[in-house]
């Protein structure tokens, strides 16, 4: 570029950028409040311009089973495993995670029809079974993986491999969060991470801020929030630490890491007033305690109705998505029972079975489960065969999930494994496909809620995915 002899390119001070450039700002403010604002409404703008499509539910809330619950023990009963109990098994068995094949193995539980729908539940959820009329329950689930650590990647991330954003962050990147005091996408830990750990909660190379932020389910909440503090002093705290932020984060270009933590912090400010009132629950009434079991004598289930109990709450308050982990059991290893299924799933169903029949009760009654989206899942099912001589491995070549509410079917059951319960042979559904489904509820379309990373456009459906029409009401 050539300049007149006479003039000399003078660079701006900062005082002066931003008196020559205030009214910009004015724009860039606006532009956020109305994207707040917006998000309320559930019309957050998306990189396709908005809803793609009215949407049937606004929230989500995702009771993972850590480990993979055993579909021909739970939704999907085969009398033709009954009948050859104890029998060599008359199918080709592909490979297992230990490879330690035994004989046929029949379901310990009877399985009996439950509600107007007439739907098949095993006996191990007599409570769940309560809510037959409300499931939509899919039996043709598959998975690419049979190892717990890249199947739950897949589950949550549609990614076998760390690095990608959960579900739960795409949820909040593209609809925001309708509360200014708590995160969009909130885990309740119970005690269980699951295998794969926080990578399975992360916001991949979306803005950090989109991450899964973990809360405790009892009264402290999160491990951000300071107690014994007051109120004026948490805020010299804070800003003293945003005039710290503000310096470090002019020297490193405001990457978003560094944006995405003051964001936070000022996040987790703001929480100071709202989780103590959030995790209060002595103002819920004996009955809905009663309903979720938060009185129970079985610790584990005391945990997850506390759980369950909170998630209902956070979606009052606007959370997006809301993931539940399993609780710790003395004794037990999560859902994955490579031997001793009948303790060990007595012992896991009996910690989830009335707290999940509460949230599905208590959302129903108060008009909630409408726009709602309960999903439950592991990350593969089991064997209709046995490990040793009382388990099953793992099989992620048909199994069971379901969803209540948010707009699919209630009563409703979908695909079919064949007659041993091994292998999806009616409407097989991969991942992909569950994830472009639990889109379209929440009124995005999985191909264009996209990211650029790396020179792509991302999405958490990949190149693959179609939504499951037979599904939606």
């Amino acid at each position: 570029m050539h300049h007149c002899g006479r003039f000399q390119p003078v660079a701006f001070s900062r005082r002066e950028m931003l008196r020559t450039c205030a009214c910009g700002f004015g724009s860039l403010a606006l532009g956020g409040l109305t994207a707040e604002t917006l998000a309320k409404a559930g019309q957050l703008v998306t990189t396709g311009g908005g809803l793609h499509h009215a949407a049937t539910a606004k929230n989500i809330i995702f009771l993972y089973m850590d480990g993979g619950v055993s579909q021909v023990d739970s939704f999907d009963p085969k009398p033709r495993l009954q009948a050859l109990h104890g029998q060599p098994f008359p199918m080709h068995k592909e490979r297992t995670q230990f490879n330690e094949n035994g004989l046929t193995l029949g379901s310990p539980w009877k399985f009996n029809r439950h509600g107007e729908c007439g739907l098949t539940v095993s006996e191990l959820f007599p409570q769940v079974a309560t809510c037959a009329d409300d499931l939509c329950v899919v039996r043709s689930m598959t998975s690419k993986f049979s190892e717990h650590t890249n199947a739950n990647y897949f589950l949550h991330t549609g990614h076998g491999m760390a690095g990608r954003p959960s579900m739960g962050a795409w949820m909040s990147y593209g609809l925001g969060c309708e509360s200014e005091n708590l995160p969009g996408f909130v885990v309740l830990n119970g005690g269980l991470t699951p295998p794969g750990g926080q990578d399975c909660f992360s916001s991949g190379f979306l803005p950090v801020v989109h991450q899964g932020s973990r809360f405790r389910p009892d009264s402290t909440g999160l491990d951000c929030v300071t107690a014994g503090l007051g109120l004026d002093r948490q805020r010299r705290m804070l800003e003293m630490s945003h005039a710290l932020d503000e310096g470090f984060a002019a020297r490193t270009e405001h990457a978003d890491a560094v944006e995405a933590s003051i964001r936070n912090q000022e996040l987790a400010f703001r929480m100071q007033a709202s989780v103590p009132d959030l995790m209060e629950l002595a103002g819920e009434s004996k009955a809905t305690h009663a309903l979720y079991g938060t009185d129970s004598t079985y610790a584990p289930t005391a945990i997850f109705a506390r759980e369950c109990l909170l998630a209902r709450r956070m979606v009052e308050r606007g959370v997006r998505f809301i993931e539940l982990t399993c609780p710790a059991i003395d004794g037990n290893d999560r859902w994955d029972q490579h031997d001793g299924l009948k303790k060990g799933h007595e012992e896991n169903a009996l910690a989830v079975d009335r707290p999940i029949a509460g949230l599905l009760k208590d959302l129903k009654s108060r008009g909630m489960l409408d726009e709602t989206l309960v999903l439950w899942a592991g990350e593969f099912g089991r064997t209709p065969f046995a490990q040793g001589t009382d388990g099953r491995d793992h099989n992620p070549f048909g199994y069971t999930v379901w969803m209540a509410g948010g707009g699919v079917k209630p009563g409703f059951a979908y695909g079919q494994t064949d007659e041993f319960g091994y292998k999806a042979v009616e409407h097989p559904l991969e991942m992909y496909d569950l994830h472009a489904t639990i889109m379209h509820l929440m009124g995005v379309d999985h191909r264009r809620l996209t990211y650029n990373f790396g020179g792509r456009d991302m999405r958490l459906t990949d190149v693959h995915g179609h939504v499951v029409t037979d599904l939606l009401v």
